[in-house]
């Protein structure tokens, strides 16, 4: 009897699971894809809560409805369940199984390489290895690396005493790690207590995304070893290098760094304790970080108690744009040490330099010279001995060192530098949305790691704050100062950043916390609009049908833009002052329809720094001009429903 009510009740159940209308989300293409969804999934659940929250008939955009959770209904509830346990901590038991079926960005774990190479190997088309005590002791030959993790998406490599007390051994690191998106390549203890050799990086983890790069211990103890860096880190974004311990107490040792980090945008590179203590050292940096965004540049303890040793630096940092560079004891207690800057920091935008302890305690007449020095930087506590200037620009008209120097004007910014910057297209004035103009189109494609929003249920379980850092790199398996916990310790400072004057802002990791931030803002009846595709991309356009959205009257919106996180992060904040447009984008010659691009004008800019990109290509300055934009792949703007 009691089988049979069972039998009975769960036969109810699923008939009206299959026919309730309230539970049952069915799908169209105007919604966001094909077909039945299962009601319990975060999905189903997300279009009801859109329903509910937003008051219009405006169709649910796909590109929007694409980002969210993937996660079956079974799933979201195990891995709720789990980030309900300990602070979320219990979920690095489950990370990979959570990272794929969430679509979570996750490095890999990096388990102990067994492989053995006892004789010279020649890796091509290799990648994802975790190399532990290669080269060790090697006696000659050369290892070459060629297309090794390249255009991969997350390549994590770590080498650990690579090269080790090996005799006339070379290393090739060429075409290594290139056109990757978030790359953590990291090397310990290279090269060191080897005798003779060398190692050539050329072509190394060029035009990455999100570079972060580490050398600790590199070629320390080493005799007679040469290593050279060329096309470093180019055309990289947003990423750290750093050389830790490099080349300390070595013996003859030649290092030589031509085109590192040429025209990246916002990097930094440390370099500490370099060529400390080395005898007969030989470093020469040429073409180091020139045209780069906003560099930092730290080098601490530079070829501190060496002996009779050669440091030059050509063509450092110029035609920079603002940027920070520190040099810190730097030549300190050398011995008959020659040490020279030759056109450093000509940068076009005023960036900060402090030289704090230069050529401090040298003996054996040690020389150090500077020739076509740049603009607003600050010498402190350096030798006064054997020091001599050349053309040093000083644009200020303090008193100190830079008073008593030739003092020089730099020339005006010329419209290919600005290009290196600000591609051609990335900022635009008003006037150009206009029916049958022809303009350039940026590179609006989305170079984010592929990521989907998590559910609520799960979000609000986890720690997100930069003084949880510890439990997310718990969660998260984030090695201490990689590019995992880097990126979620930026992110986050970036969200707790105090808002600008009249800006609202929030960071969202599910579609339920965006939509709430833009109601709040816009009020319920809201629609959100982004650039169709990504054709036309760095080519010419032409402007077709223009549509102002909300008559084209000025008017508020709400833009979001990714944030790198594990998971699908916005931040989205709130934009006064703007009139926003869509326009059919055309080929100029075959009149064909490309794309349909969604640009907004921001009125107000008085708010914007001088040194944004914007009037770096536009001319004028903050407040003097409005500057519109197209809304890249991904990005979104929210407003007023029509």
């Amino acid at each position: 009897m009691n089988k049979q009510l069972n039998f009975r009740w769960l036969f109810i159940l699923i008939l009206f699971l299959s026919t309730s209308p309230f539970l049952l989300s069915v799908s169209s293409d105007a919604n966001g894809g094909g077909g039945a969804t299962n009601p319990f999934t975060p999905k189903a659940s997300l279009l009801r809560y859109w329903d509910k929250e937003i008051r219009n008939n405006v169709p649910k955009p796909n590109f929007l409805l694409s980002k969210a959770s993937p996660l079956t209904a079974v799933d979201a509830a195990a891995f709720s369940k789990l980030a309900g346990s300990g602070g979320g901590i219990a979920l690095s038991t489950r990370l990979p199984e959570f990272c794929a079926a969430a679509n979570l960005l996750c490095f890999p774990d990096l388990g102990a390489s067994l492989e053995k190479h006892d004789k010279d190997a020649n890796f091509a088309g290799y990648g994802d290895k975790n190399f532990t005590n290669y080269g060790t002791s090697r006696p000659g030959g050369s290892d070459a690396f060629k297309k090794y993790s390249d255009d991969a998406n997350i390549p994590v490599n770590d080498f650990r005493r690579y090269g080790r007390d090996s005799a006339g051994h070379s290393e090739s690191f060429s075409s290594y790690a290139t056109d990757g998106n978030v790359v953590d390549q990291s090397f310990h203890t290279y090269g060191s207590s080897a005798a003779g050799g060398g190692g050539d990086f050329r072509g190394y983890a060029s035009g990455v995304n999100v570079p972060n790069l580490g050398f600790t211990s590199y070629s320390d103890h080493a005799t007679g070893r040469t290593q050279s860096f060329n096309s470093y880190s180019e055309n990289g974004n947003a990423g750290q290098q750093s050389f830790t311990s490099y080349g300390k107490n070595g013996n003859k040792p030649e290092n030589t760094f031509t085109g590192y980090g040429t025209e990246s945008n916002v990097v930094g590179s440390g370099f500490s304790n370099y060529a400390e203590t080395a005898n007969a050292g030989n470093d020469t940096f040429k073409g180091y970080g020139v045209n780069m965004n906003n560099p930092t540049n730290t080098f601490s303890n530079y070829a501190s108690g060496g002996n009779g040793a050669v440091e030059s630096f050509t063509t450092y940092r110029e035609q920079s744009n603002v940027g920070a560079d520190s040099f810190t004891s730097y030549a300190k207690g050398t011995n008959a040490a020659k040490v020279e800057f030759s056109n450093y920091g000509k940068s076009f935008n005023e960036g900060t330099d402090t030289f704090s302890g230069y050529g401090k305690g040298s003996t054996g007449k040690t020389e150090v010279g500077f020739t076509g020095y740049g603009v607003n930087n600050t010498f402190k506590d350096y030798t006064k001995d054997g020091m001599s200037f050349a053309r040093y620009t000083n644009v200020s008209s303090g008193s100190g060192l830079g008073s008593s120097l030739v003092k020089t004007k730099d020339s005006g910014i010329s419209g290919s530098l600005v290009n290196k910057w600000v591609e051609p297209g990335k900022f635009f004035r008003e006037k150009m949305i206009k029916e049958g103009t022809v303009m350039p189109i940026p590179d609006i494609r989305d170079k984010m790691p592929k990521r989907s929003f998590l559910p609520r249920t799960i979000l609000s379980k986890l720690p997100f704050s930069t003084s949880k850092i510890p439990e997310l790199k718990q969660i998260f398996k984030a090695s201490d100062n990689g590019s995992m916990e880097k990126m979620m310790r930026e992110s986050l400072q970036e969200c707790e950043r105090v808002p600008s004057p009249g800006e609202t802002k929030r960071c969202v990791g599910s579609m339920e916390d965006m939509i709430d931030f833009a109601t709040s803002v816009l009020g319920r009846n809201v629609a959100v609009r982004s650039t169709l595709n990504v054709n036309g991309s760095k080519k010419n356009v032409l402007v077709g049908k223009v549509i102002g959205i909300n008559g084209g009257r000025v008017t508020q919106s709400v833009s979001c833009h990714q944030s790198l996180f594990p998971y699908l992060l916005y931040y989205c904040h709130s934009v006064p002052k703007v009139r926003v447009y869509e326009a059919d984008l055309l080929d100029p010659k075959s009149k064909d329809k490309v794309n349909h691009g969604v640009a907004i004008c921001h009125l107000d800019t008085s708010a914007w720094s001088p040194t944004h990109g914007a009037f770096l290509s536009l001319g004028s300055g903050p407040g003097r001009i409005e500057v519109c934009h197209w809304i890249f792949e991904n990005d979104m703007t929210w407003t007023i429903a029509d």
